[in-house]
């Protein structure tokens, strides 16, 4: 089983920024676009951005639009998601997912990482 694994989780004050990471294996990065989700306690698991593999084009929730950025990182195979002016209600366990684009849904993704926590408080 392909595995994805999250890094860059934390805790961050209202209006800070994070960038979570996520590894993914050659195969998966060269086959799927890859996304974020997220999960509050008590809720269901919710899109948060993904991305085409080959256009590049690029998805986001309305809630993170113009805040969150996804993008493929530094490093070979890896893809980042830029958390700017985060919110309270940002807080949540993020998850690293895989499918066929646009992914915008649970149900399309593929493969899953382990998921990375973010609080955002004071």
């Amino acid at each position: 089983q392909a595995r994805l694994v999250e890094s860059g989780g934390g805790l961050v004050q209202p209006g800070g920024s994070l960038t979570l990471s996520c590894e993914a294996p050659g195969g998966i990065l060269s086959s799927w676009g890859m996304g974020w989700f997220r999960q509050a306690p008590g809720k269901d698991r919710e899109f948060v951005a993904s991305n085409r593999r080959n256009s590049g084009s690029t998805f986001y929730s309305e809630s993170v639009k113009g805040r969150f950025t996804i993008s493929k990182g530094n490093a070979k195979r890896m893809v980042e998601l830029q958390m700017n002016d985060l919110k309270p209600e940002d807080t949540a366990v993020y998850y690293c997912a895989a499918g066929p684009a646009p992914m915008t849904t649970v149900r399309e993704a593929r493969y899953w990482g382990q998921g990375t926590q973010v609080t955002v408080s004071t």
